[in-house]
């Protein structure tokens, strides 16, 4: 199952938390864990998305790729 785009983002594939500073790859995400971390993220209000939408400009923005649950 692969996680369906939040409807602020649905043009985008890059979602960062301002919080932690970790990017997601809203695409790649598929479980309900994962999905949850976004739902809570966009209750939050604490998101952020990139121009260009790349992780390469969210890195160049400080941020760091989510890579699951054992993510630094």
């Amino acid at each position: 199952m692969v996680m369906k785009r939040p409807t602020k983002f649905e043009h985008f594939q890059f979602v960062g938390d301002k919080r932690s500073l970790i990017v997601y790859d809203v695409d790649s995400l598929e479980t309900a864990e994962e999905e949850a971390l976004i739902s809570e993220l966009m209750e939050a209000g604490t998101y952020q998305s990139f121009g260009p939408d790349t992780a390469v400009e969210a890195r160049n923005r400080g941020f760091k790729l989510y890579r699951g649950s054992t993510a630094d």
